[in-house]
């Protein structure tokens, strides 16, 4: 208990940069994070790829660290910036009247991370999420959150792979 108490003190009274939920120490001349919407370059025929991507990014850097959204890069200490690539929708598990009992969605996104100052990006690379679903059940349906879990798959790596870095 003592001691529980004693690294609480410590930590408590040693932060010398600002701290965000995620365990970033975020420099303190970053503030603003702008996020432009990602193009579709995809063909999956989903509308709202570049949207769920978009918003799922906005969450997670507003909610989850203390930056603002900026409307524009001129104005944006950081920006983050890409393209959705691919899309695929097939047949991940064979039942055993050989037909598909589970697909899988896998979306492919090209991003990079850069700060305003910098004129080459910090990273610049490729993510991949995946989401299964039954096309035996409501299929439409089910490939959209397959999609949307893709996609958060996707964000997740982009964040974690940007406060990483501070």
């Amino acid at each position: 208990m003592k001691t529980l108490l004693g690294i609480t003190l410590m930590l408590t009274l040693c932060g010398c940069f600002r701290y965000s939920f995620t365990g970033a120490a975020i420099p303190s001349d970053v503030n603003t994070i702008h996020i432009p919407f990602f193009q579709d370059q995809s063909g999956s025929g989903l509308a709202d790829l570049p949207d769920r991507l978009n918003q799922s990014l906005i969450d997670r850097f507003v909610n989850q660290t203390r930056l603002r959204l900026s409307s524009s890069a001129e104005n944006a200490d950081i920006v983050m910036e890409g393209v959705v690539t691919g899309y695929r929708n097939v047949p991940f598990s064979i039942g055993g009247n050989e037909q598909a009992s589970l697909n899988r969605v896998t979306v492919t996104v090209r991003a990079s991370f850069r700060y305003r100052t910098e004129e080459r990006p910090r990273w610049n690379k490729t993510f991949v999420g995946n989401g299964d679903f039954d096309p035996s059940v409501n299929p439409i349906d089910g490939e959209t959150a397959a999609a949307g879990v893709a996609m958060d798959q996707i964000s997740l790596g982009m964040f974690n792979d940007s406060v990483g870095r501070w």
